[in-house]
């Protein structure tokens, strides 16, 4: 059985493959020490450097254990490679108005990356599930917890910053 697939843009690889090396080569081995040093001082039952930096180890290993799944199922792929303009993609930026002509720019990007704040919003998302494929001026209905809502599709860029998934311009 093969592992689900994870598209991912380089910059969001990176950034996992970064806060896996960071706990992995820092985090983990200054724990360790501490959790060495509190279990030779003797009782461990009230020994709170010793019971809090094993809970502290514990967490340290289920995120790199998560990580590690991740990157393991990551396919990275690049935005700019995309051969198809016209049409909305993974790594697409693409503005969208709605019914009272509010617009919104959202970039399509990997689960992992998602940060909504910014305008990132993950792959399998209901927005980006219901803007595949899209050309400009389609109308995408969007199911929302607040009910159905349309957006028109009135721009598609894949001009994406390679440190922030941030369109340039």
């Amino acid at each position: 059985m093969t592992a689900p697939s994870n598209p991912i843009t380089p910059a969001g690889y990176a950034a996992l493959k970064s806060r896996y090396d960071h706990l992995l080569g820092t985090e983990r081995p200054a724990i360790v020490e501490i959790v060495s040093w509190a279990a030779g001082n003797g009782d461990r039952s009230e020994n709170g450097d010793y019971i809090y930096g094993r809970k502290r180890m514990r967490e340290i290993d289920r995120e790199l254990a998560h990580l590690a799944r991740r990157l393991k199922s990551a396919r990275v792929i690049d935005p700019d490679d995309q051969p198809d303009r016209h049409r909305v993609f993974f790594g697409a930026t693409v503005t969208l108005a709605d019914e009272d002509d509010a617009e919104r720019s959202v970039t399509l990007v990997g689960d992992d990356e998602q940060d909504a704040g910014l305008g990132r919003i993950g792959w399998s998302s209901p927005m980006a599930r219901a803007l595949k494929g899209a050309s400009l001026g389609d109308v995408r209905a969007v199911a929302l917890p607040g009910g159905t809502k349309e957006w028109e599709v009135i721009a598609i860029a894949y001009n994406v910053s390679a440190d922030s998934g941030i369109t340039d311009g």
